[in-house]
């Protein structure tokens, strides 16, 4: 039998909110970060009812759960890599980004959950401007939407110059990179997404799934790289595996429920 170190296995944290439908949230992230073997750990910053179907109720956890929660398990984990999702208000932003400042960690993976994929805003204008003033500046990587990089980049973005010029102005606010995605594109720019980290500006083609079956993409993504982070790789490695991997959870999607479906995150187990 080979021998097994367990205390060699890497660890993410997530701090994000909860899907009680299972699809998004800080469950989609865990999933990834098992499917990637990397022990994943969480920092709950709201609590949503949802389905497929939308969303009935949201509850905001106090800041200062989310600062308890957040030191008890760095001050005892070897942390890799942190992913933020869904931070809802201002307040919570704040003291995410204290905290994160406060430990010096840089991994830091933002999917700057402000807009959906359909254009609407999710949180108020006064928690877009301190996510823009605070956290993005301290990102790793940045993880935008169309209408998401728009805000960031006080932009309109229709075309692939577009996303190419937010990307290069998301960076100037302090990010060391910026992947724009183009899930909110239309026609031919609908499956391309737009890298650029200070150096090296790439258009990232990646093959059309057609499911309808899509929610929880923007999390996985996100907690994939942090995942591949958290794994040793580069910053550019880590988001090419990962948009491999909601590619392929993608093809596995689950027709669960009555509306839109979750990505199929155990694939790996479906394919043997």
């Amino acid at each position: 039998m080979t021998s097994f170190d367990s205390s060699q296995i890497p660890i993410a944290m997530t701090i994000a909110g909860s899907d009680s439908g299972g699809g998004a949230g800080i469950q989609a992230d865990l999933r990834t970060f098992a499917f990637h073997q990397v022990h994943g750990t969480n920092v709950l910053t709201c609590i949503t009812a949802q389905n497929t179907q939308g969303v009935t109720r949201v509850d905001a956890m106090s800041t200062e759960s989310v600062a308890a929660q957040f030191e008890a398990v760095m001050i005892d984990m070897r942390i890799g890599a942190i992913k933020t999702g869904m931070l809802l208000n201002q307040e919570i932003i704040k003291t995410v980004t204290k905290k994160l400042v406060a430990f010096g960690f840089g991994n830091v993976v933002v999917d700057p959950v402000m807009v959906s994929r359909t254009g609407a805003q999710l949180i108020d204008n006064d928690a877009v401007k301190t996510m823009s003033d605070l956290l993005i500046p301290i990102a790793a990587i940045a993880t935008p939407n169309r209408y998401e990089a728009q805000i960031l980049a006080e932009m309109e973005i229709h075309t692939l110059e577009d996303m190419q010029a937010a990307a290069q102005k998301i960076y100037k606010l302090g990010a060391r990179s910026v992947l724009v995605k183009g899930g909110g594109m239309t026609g031919d720019l609908k499956a391309v997404d737009v890298w650029f980290d200070g150096d090296r500006l790439e258009v990232l083609q990646t093959e059309v799934i057609d499911t309808i079956h899509t929610h929880g993409t923007g999390c996985t993504l996100s907690a994939a790289i942090a995942a591949n982070l958290a794994l040793g790789k580069s910053r550019f490695q880590a988001m090419q595996d990962a948009k491999n991997y909601v590619t392929e959870a993608l093809k596995y999607a689950l027709a669960i429920g009555k509306g839109q479906g979750p990505v199929g995150h155990f694939f790996p187990l479906l394919k043997k």
